[in-house]
């Protein structure tokens, strides 16, 4: 059979475990499963608009993006995925779900475990700045030296969908093609194409949001930034010149900065980005300005329904326009907001604020008869101020007014399930035939655990955007609350929690897959503080320890790997790849994920010797993991999925 954990450590030396961060009492409680939420809508034609081509990141190296894909969609899958409209039920009923058994690598005793270190990436910079290279990680650094067991997968760019591979991998995509094994044209690509055809102003949400157009005004609320994980200020340009070319005669924009996909600091550059296309469209006879913001980690983009408290500001700012902080401009807003060089704030922490005129009023806030557009195409940030809008009877905090008449528009639908927003820009992928499908329909039992702020990746977008279980009966999925505190403070999270609930999901028989999540490399890692990045991934490396130990305990299998890359590099960096430092010589960190590849690795008592992976499958990326699970449960993958990274040699 093959080597358990504790035949892998041994392979080489021990590095001091005192170096690893002490475990917290293993009695402590976990919380009662909580199911899956939601990371838990006639005006004279006009052209298409023409995207501007995104900007290239400046802190990796050209070398670490592989080569572009000259036509990302031909990559697609696109038997398995459709838009949710356009999808019949007879197709997704008819589908043959069984699973046969695998020719030559019989199933596990015990269960196969998929652990997911979240931001956790292999980059070619291993330097000093890089978390992952500096921390002391005995357990996966064992993992590495065993042959044929460790390689590395691609996870950004055209090989999880997104437009192209200048594109950072994000946790959303990452975790789509995780759980589906398919490569699906995602969010920001679709509305590219809803954009460069001009499709996007022919749909039912923008006739909805152009009855407005006339007498009343459009209102954008969304990320500020060119970071292509939420939103990209290129598509919100595009929105709005193509909303003054079709006749509105009013436009605000409330913008929330970003400092954790883009660097810290940039908020001023992309705010005047936005000044110069609100000019343009000024001069053309369309009333446009910025009204309202504030940093994303503080305004409006809570995720989970983690801290309400940010939705309440985000909505007093951009609603009522109410805010501590007034300015008569954006520009001079964000610049104060941020602080002084002695006591800087951050991007992601700006307070909210509102813009007003002379005489002290809020110039947009929003008003009976007015439209709104959430312009971020990812889901999860979107999903709590979405049920603020939409949902007439909302009582999780006092709106205090809910203007009549409100025409409600997300760029996309963030939840399919919940049908929220009801109305939209873009139609969502509906990602058929994942993995969880061909579980559930096979009998095979399944545990899903991370915390909050990962909870939504290992069920939600593992299971192709919906909410909920697959089937109740077969699956359980546990949520460990997240602090409500700044990572940075507490980089330990909740790992030691998810640890605890996951060996015991793994001792008790009771399942044949167990998936985990740990979100501190990439939850403390966008905070930009390398010291806390650092002992956020010794904590991980220290509790994966614990898990593959038991795993082995029951001669069971594991996977290990990641979604995206982010604690690997913590400095911007020129495009030879030197630390880049401000004007004041101090380093600029880097708060945003990396270009970077992904770890992989397949092991456990309960492995045979000859299953090993494949040389010739050099190009895999996320989505490659999915045919690789099923055929170390002992089946063979289904055929619609990416090529299996493993074979039997014996």
């Amino acid at each position: 059979m093959g080597k358990g954990m504790g035949g892998v450590l041994s392979k080489k030396k021990k590095a001091d475990d005192s170096a690893a961060p002490p475990p917290k009492d293993k009695e402590e409680a976990a919380p009662e499963p909580k199911a899956a939420v939601e990371p838990a809508a006639a005006v004279e034609a006009a052209p298409p608009v023409e995207l501007a081509k995104p900007a290239e990141p400046a802190a990796p190296s050209e070398s670490t993006a592989p080569g572009a894909v000259t036509d990302p969609a031909s990559d697609s899958i696109s038997e398995a995925a459709a838009v949710k409209k356009d999808a019949p039920e007879s197709k997704k009923m008819s589908f043959d779900y069984t699973l046969q058994p695998h020719s030559t690598i019989p199933g596990p005793e015990g269960p196969l475990m998929v652990c997911i270190l979240d931001g956790f990436g292999e980059n070619e910079f291993k330097d000093e700045y890089n978390a992952v290279h500096v921390a002391s990680t005995p357990t996966i650094d064992a993992l590495r030296a065993v042959p044929k067991r460790f390689r590395t997968i691609k996870a950004h760019g055209t090989a999880v969908g997104l437009p192209s591979d200048a594109d950072m991998g994000n946790s959303e995509v990452g975790h789509n093609a995780l759980g589906s094994g398919q490569v699906v044209d995602q969010g920001a690509r679709l509305v590219d194409i809803a954009l460069e055809t001009g499709k996007m102003f022919e749909g039912e949400g923008w006739k909805l949001i152009s009855q407005a157009f006339p007498k009343h005004t459009v209102h954008f609320i969304g990320l500020l930034s060119d970071g292509g994980v939420h939103s990209r200020a290129d598509q919100l340009f595009g929105c709005l010149r193509g909303a003054a070319a079709r006749g509105a005669q009013r436009i605000r924009c409330h913008i929330l900065t970003d400092g954790r996909d883009v660097p810290d600091g940039s908020s001023v550059k992309y705010v005047a980005e936005l000044e110069a296309v609100l000019t343009e469209l000024r001069e053309k006879g369309c009333d446009a300005r910025i009204a309202s913001g504030g940093g994303r980690m503080k305004v409006t983009m809570d995720r989970y329904e983690a801290d309400w408290s940010m939705v309440k500001r985000g909505w007093d700012a951009h609603v009522l326009g109410k805010a501590p902080f007034t300015f008569t401009d954006a520009k001079t807003a964000v610049t104060t907001l941020r602080g002084t060089e002695e006591d800087p704030v951050s991007d992601q922490y700006l307070d909210p604020f509102v813009i007003v005129d002379e005489a002290g009023a809020p110039v947009g806030a929003i008003e009976d008869g007015d439209a709104v557009v959430l312009f971020n195409f990812r889901a999860d940030r979107m999903v709590e101020i979405s049920k603020a809008f939409e949902y007439q009877d909302f009582t999780t905090f006092d709106r205090e007014r809910y203007p009549v008449g409100l025409r409600f528009v997300g760029m996309m639908q963030y939840d399919g399930d919940l049908k929220l927003p009801a109305n939209y820009l873009v139609p969502p992928p509906e990602i058929l035939h994942v993995s969880g499908e061909f579980l559930v329909k096979n009998g095979i039992t399944t545990f899903a655990c991370s915390e909050t702020q990962k909870f939504g990746h290992v069920t939600f977008f593992w299971n192709g955007n919906r909410s909920g279980y697959l089937d109740a009966k077969l699956e359980q999925y546990l949520e460990i609350p997240s602090d409500k505190i700044e990572f940075n403070k507490a980089p330990d999270m909740k790992a030691r929690e998810i640890t605890a609930a996951s060996k015991e999901a793994i001792l008790s028989g009771k399942y044949k897959v167990v998936r985990v999540n740990f979100a501190n490399p990439d939850m403390v890692g966008h905070t930009g503080d390398l010291a806390a990045t650092i002992r956020a991934v010794e904590t991980v490396d220290a509790c994966v320890k614990e898990l593959l130990e038991t795993v082995d305990q029951v001669n069971g299998r594991w996977i290990v790997t990641s979604d995206h890359g982010n604690a690997d590099d913590m400095v911007q960096r020129d495009k030879k790849g030197k630390p880049m430092k401000g004007e004041d010589g101090k380093l600029l960190p880097l708060t945003s994920h990396t270009l970077a590849s992904v770890p992989f690795f397949i092991g456990g008592k309960g492995l045979p010797d000859g299953v090993v992976l494949r040389d010739d499958v050099p190009d895999a990326g996320l989505a490659n993991v999915a045919s690789t699970t099923f055929n170390l449960l002992g089946y063979e993958a289904p055929s619609i999925y990416k090529p299996t990274m493993v074979q039997n040699a014996a």
